[in-house]
């Protein structure tokens, strides 16, 4: 059973720095082999798309509100994506989660939640004013 699992979250303060790191906690999901999405949803609003790239680093997508500030990678030979959040705001403050999907052929980064078969938990990042 596939299991990804989000980690760094936290509080920090406006104007700070976090970063999220995603993986397989078993071991059994190669994520090298799959694009990487981050999604987030604060209280009583809908999961917005964040960030994703594509297996290959070939291709990456931004949230408007992520571009200039957040940054997506991977390093497939520790199986892990990484997001670097920068310049944190108030707003940013929801249960951030990342997202996998199976996609070898095509260098794909997709920005919809239904494109993505594997989730994680999702840990919660707390921005304050």
């Amino acid at each position: 059973q596939v299991q990804l699992v989000e980690s760094g979250g936290g509080l920090v303060q406006a104007g700070g720095s976090l970063s999220l790191s995603c993986t397989d906690s078993r071991r059994t999901l190669s994520i090298s082999s799959r694009a990487v999405g981050w999604f987030r949803q604060a209280p009583g609003k809908e999961r917005e798309f964040v960030a994703a790239r594509s297996w290959d680093s070939r291709s990456t997508n931004y949230a408007d509100s992520a571009k200039g500030r957040f940054s997506i990678s991977r390093d497939n030979s520790k199986n892990t994506v990484v997001l670097q959040m920068n310049s944190l705001k108030p707003e940013d403050t929801a249960v951030y989660y990342c997202a996998a999907v199976y996609s070898p052929f095509v260098p794909t980064a997709p920005t919809t939640s239904d494109e993505y078969d594997y989730w994680g938990q999702g840990t919660q990042v707390t921005v304050s004013s």
